[in-house]
């Protein structure tokens, strides 16, 4: 007769066969199933956990494949504490060693007195939804990495589209005239004094007037004065008006244009060619914004905006004596240099076909192309003349086209030319070493690889340094 222990049956004998009342429901499962006895020994092991992991008994693992510490084991908690027990950042290794992500349930089983008998764990391997998921952060990150490109692109082009709107009578899109215009904008919402200084022909007309149409007073008169064009003796009239006899020929009173520029911008063209008399009256203006009309007695007060532009050295002129070196100082507040075309020969192009554009449409001419040998001859004249030059040759070479082709036949000035140039061999290497300093500024001082001024100007880079060495051209120095 077996004794009364033998005939009773183990805990672990009564969680087999609980376990095998479910078994048929169990194999059928698609999740990984395994029961543990209170000792942690594995009791059941379904199709699907033993085709995942490769074990019939199973113990849980670390992520690095280290023994998980009883007291410490997720799984076992549930023995412990008698609760469910939910993990979704944990590995089960198989059997040959390789591990695979999971998420599993860890759920207590007790008997009909509420004593423990084990666990079953149910686990499923998320390596797809894992690598979906990361696969859709990385997508998630990439599209936030590419909004906010597309949103500086996008505020960097709103910002060129405002830039090329508001300069839309300046024709170009080199760095060093971007640059300009950059400064431009900056200064256009101010009301300081700006002196507009480049050669003849640059077009500091233009600039004076998008300064104007940017600022605050675009909606109120842009006066403009050429104090080169005006005869010495009718200056002073013009800029400050007269009343009735107070000259000869005075009949009646005159307002001046500083009085007609009132709450506008007044564009003061070749300042320096000012007479030295009216300068003192000039200043005062600047410094005190009030003025007298010839032959007044009453204080009349402006609110002025004052542009004033010059070819000329200013600080030579205040050397020579030729220029109020107080006035200097006034006008000078915010100066902006007008690059030379030959500066931005990457703009020659631009200008080019725009003026052509412009004067076939005048002349009602269907001339709409510009071979490209006639392009690079344009781009390697020196321009002395600048914009007003190129304007003058595209308009004399429309005029004398015949077709839908631009000629340009010997339209351009030696004397200008980068290969022909008047005065020997000194004036050659000045063109020459403003041609490569332009370029250098065009690229960002970059000497060799893609884009860079030795590919613009199909030289050796050895060759470039070696140029620039003898021609003395160094980088600035910030």
């Amino acid at each position: 007769m077996p004794s009364d222990h033998e005939s009773q049956p183990s805990v672990s004998e009564d969680l087999a066969r609980l376990l095998r009342r479910y078994a048929l429901i169990l194999e059928c499962a698609g999740e990984g199933i395994y029961g543990l006895d209170q000792d942690g020994l594995t009791t059941f092991v379904n199709p699907a956990a033993a085709k995942m992991l490769g074990w019939e008994a199973i113990h849980h693992t670390r992520a690095d494949g280290s023994v998980y510490p009883r007291e410490t084991c997720p799984i076992y908690a549930a023995f412990k504490d008698g609760k469910v027990h939910r993990i979704n950042h944990e590995v089960f290794w198989r059997k040959d060693r390789t591990a695979f992500p999971v998420e599993y349930v860890s759920t207590p089983i007790r008997d009909e007195a509420g004593e423990l008998l084990g666990a079953v764990v149910t686990f499923n391997d998320i390596t797809e939804r894992k690598r979906q998921t990361e696969a859709l952060e990385q997508a998630l990150e990439q599209v936030q990495k590419l909004t906010k490109q597309l949103k500086a692109e996008n505020a960097y082009l709103q910002h060129e589209i405002k830039l090329n709107h508001n300069f839309e009578e300046i024709i170009g899109e080199s760095k060093t005239l971007t640059k300009v215009l950059h400064s431009v904008e900056r200064v256009a919402s101010t009301d300081a004094t700006v002196l507009v200084l480049g050669e003849t022909g640059v077009g500091k007309e233009l600039f004076a007037r998008a300064i104007h149409n940017l600022s605050p007073r675009q909606d109120r008169p842009l006066v403009k004065v050429n104090c080169a064009a005006l005869p010495s003796a009718l200056v002073e009239s013009e800029l400050f008006g007269h009343e009735r006899g107070a000259f000869t020929g005075a009949v009646s009173q005159k307002i001046g244009r500083f009085e007609l520029a009132h709450t506008g911008t007044i564009f003061l063209d070749e300042i320096a060619e000012l007479p030295t008399d009216l300068q003192a009256k000039l200043l005062r203006v600047l410094q005190e914004g009030e003025l007298e009309r010839i032959g007044g007695t009453r204080t009349i007060k402006v609110d002025v905006r004052v542009i004033a532009a010059t070819n000329r050295d200013l600080v030579k002129a205040v050397w020579a004596g030729e220029f109020r070196q107080d006035l200097y100082y006034r006008l000078n507040v915010f100066p902006v240099q007008v690059p030379p075309l030959r500066e931005r020969p990457t703009d020659t192009r631009l200008l080019a076909s725009h003026f052509v554009q412009r004067y076939a449409r005048k002349l009602g001419r269907t001339v709409d192309k510009i071979p490209e040998r006639a392009m690079e001859r344009l781009e390697r004249y020196s321009w002395p003349g600048n914009v007003r030059e190129l304007e003058n040759v595209i308009e004399r070479a429309v005029i004398l086209t015949e077709g839908d082709t631009l000629r340009l036949d010997d339209m351009l000035d030696p004397l200008g030319s980068l290969t022909v140039r008047g005065g020997g061999q000194r004036a050659l290497e000045d063109v020459e070493r403003d041609h490569i300093f332009a370029i250098l500024n065009e690229t960002g001082w970059k000497i060799q690889g893609k884009n860079s001024t030795a590919e613009i100007l199909d030289l050796h880079p050895n060759t470039l340094r070696s140029r620039m060495k003898k021609l003395g051209i160094a980088k600035p120095v910030p």
